[in-house]
């Protein structure tokens, strides 16, 4: 299963397994909000009926939150927010907490990370998609937590978030790309609950900019974050690349959270 970033390199670990535990497991595959989303399950109800209605009901739960914030719809409530049809009240409540979220992250990024972005015209643009992407999966996720037995490795566009259910299986083994050689594994962290989320140019080019500057950082290459929340990860994977040459020092400064640095020249720093 690969979504650019990250992707399952192996799911042993180099633990025997039964066979029938190996076979368990599922992955299956969908698009929304432009990019890939899968999931690996792996358990009693990996091939089963309720297995699949977790996946739909992750797959529904997004598409729900794409008509919400898509900054590429017209109609979606965040361009209307944006444009003064609606106000705020008016919004879901779910429009305000990302909100809120995005400006606790200019706060603590000293304004690198924003989801009001400077555009060429020297007009300021709103785009929550540097905070919607982690909350979402994290929110959508909680339909495969319900299976309560059940391993699971959900992955939107390389953003991850996993749970080993039963402590006899073995952790899942993440992958993090080479930001210089995509097909090439830099390095990888074995998860057994948690998150892993990596900001980089290499799949979708220059579109992580500096807020304060309205530049793209320079002597970074990815930034890959490993912590508890898919929400807090994916937003601290971006707010660190925006430092540029600081990402390494500002990441150290985040509570809960470790992380790799692959700079520029290929070099890398370890945030432990």
């Amino acid at each position: 299963m690969i979504d650019g970033h990250q992707r399952i390199v192996e799911h042993s670990m180099g633990m025997q397994w039964p066979q029938e535990r190996q076979d368990a497991v599922v992955r299956m595959v969908d698009h929304v909000m432009g990019m890939p989303i899968s999931v690996a399950l792996r358990g009693p109800d990996a091939a089963t009926a309720s297995g699949e209605e977790a996946w739909t009901a992750v797959m529904n739960e997004l598409r729900a939150i794409d008509a919400v914030f898509s900054t590429y719809r017209a109609d979606s409530v965040i361009n209307r927010f944006s444009r003064g049809e609606l106000r705020l009240h008016e919004c879901p409540v779910e429009v305000a907490e990302v909100l809120a979220l995005g400006g606790r992250a200019a706060s603590e990024s000293d304004g690198a990370f924003s989801i009001w972005l400077p555009g060429s015209d020297g007009t300021v643009r709103l785009d929550p998609s540097g905070v919607v992407k982690g909350w979402a999966v994290e929110r959508a996720a909680r339909h495969l937590d319900a299976l309560a037995s059940t391993d699971y490795c959900l992955s939107a566009g390389g953003d991850i978030t996993c749970r080993v259910a039963d402590p006899s299986r073995p952790a899942w083994l993440i992958g993090i790309e080479d930001p210089r050689q995509p097909n090439r594994i830099f390095s990888t962290v074995s998860v057994r609950r948690g998150a892993v989320a990596t900001s980089a140019a290499t799949h979708r080019g220059n579109h992580i900019v500096d807020a304060r500057t309205g530049l793209i950082p320079i002597g970074v290459s990815s930034v890959t974050v490993i912590g508890p929340s898919l929400t807090a990860v994916d937003i601290d994977a971006t707010a660190a690349y925006c430092q540029g040459l600081d990402a390494a020092a500002w990441l150290r400064g985040r509570p809960d959270h470790t992380g790799l640095v692959v700079w520029a020249d290929g070099a890398s720093s370890v945030i432990s």
